[in-house]
């Protein structure tokens, strides 16, 4: 790995990280574009890699610190059970239709996807 990889590998993390940790979100938003354009990966690597890297932080720091943070009673573990479940189901059915799809079209999709959700976000109230 050379020098200019691990500080992209560097920023990557940092900015990922803090973007998820104040906002709730950032993993796939910031990592999967900036591992094709950076790295350059193609896009099943990329959203891969992502989902691959966010298991152990959003598991174990962020659960904890929003768990513990106040009164500790920030997370329903009841909704956050029944909706993992679901979550892996979905990823998985989710991960099988994405290695289906040619390279091209699935990064349009994303990027769709991103532009739905930023103009929702602006816009709504």
């Amino acid at each position: 790995m050379t020098v200019t990889t691990i500080l992209i590998l560097i920023i990557i993390g940092l900015s990922a990280g803090i973007l998820s940790g104040l906002v709730g979100v950032g993993g796939g938003i910031i990592m999967v574009p900036l591992f094709v354009l950076f790295l350059g990966l193609t896009q099943h690597n990329a959203q891969g890699l992502s989902l691959a890297v966010m298991l152990p932080p959003v598991t174990f720091l962020a659960v904890y610190n929003y768990h513990t943070a106040g009164t500790g009673g920030n997370i329903d573990w009841r909704i956050a059970i029944m909706v993992s479940i679901l979550f892996i189901i979905g990823g998985f059915i989710g991960s099988k239709v994405a290695l289906q799809i040619d390279q091209r079209m699935l990064r349009k999709i994303f990027g769709v996807f991103m532009l739905i959700v930023a103009i929702r976000l602006i816009f709504t109230k």
